[in-house]
């Protein structure tokens, strides 16, 4: 639906919905301008489960079927929020992630579609669709209370990002990007430094 310029996904009264499955970096000018004068939910969905499907050329026989090991959770929502992490802190604003069953669907080329042997790496398939097929589980964000509770509660008072991925078993990349992102939103501040490592603590 149109609004100010813009396509809105879906539109209640005065709420805007947004849905986004992946980069939140081509929001961070329509949502602000959107936020100004209305509600707006960002509805995110992050496959907990995975199925790969491969179909022939027709689009519709199935060939084979399996679940990717690829398993997404609720922290996975820090990778997406490092490009708009002052979003989270407007009044207007609310983030509902959902963590979902789904399918994607390979469609196996047939021989006059598929690339030269040349190629590096060649792929006899195109990503067809995907298909939610359940909502697993849905963790709604609208304030800093709700962002903080992703903190585990046994944390040191001062922490650096090595010990919050050691305690979430989480990659360090992922801790850089939540202590980044509650930096932003007013929930964290630098204590110092233990060597060369930054300490953060809650501000």
């Amino acid at each position: 639906m149109p609004l100010e310029g813009y396509h809105i996904d879906i539109v209640r009264g005065d709420l805007l919905i947004e849905i986004q499955t992946r980069n939140f970096f081509a929001l961070k000018e329509k949502l602000p301008k959107l936020l100004e004068h209305h509600r707006l939910r960002l509805v995110h969905p992050i496959p907990a489960e995975k199925w790969l499907v491969r179909v022939a050329a027709d689009g519709v026989t199935e060939i084979s079927r399996r679940r990717s090991p690829k398993r997404g959770t609720f922290l996975d929502i820090f990778d997406e929020l490092v490009h708009v992490p002052t979003l989270l802190t407007h009044p207007n604003f609310a983030l509902d992630i959902l963590l979902i069953r789904e399918q994607e669907i390979r469609r196996v080329r047939a021989a006059h579609e598929r690339p030269a042997k040349r190629t590096r790496f060649p792929r006899d398939w195109d990503r067809h669709d995907h298909q939610l097929l359940e909502v697993i589980d849905s963790c709604l964000i609208e304030s800093r209370a709700d962002l903080r509770a992703f903190l585990p509660n046994h944390l040191p008072a001062q922490f650096t990002n090595r010990e919050l991925a050691r305690v979430l078993d989480k990659p360090y990349a992922r801790a850089q990007a939540m202590t980044y992102v509650m930096r932003q939103c007013g929930i964290l501040a630098i204590a110092g430094k233990r060597g060369r490592a930054i300490l953060y603590q809650s501000s």
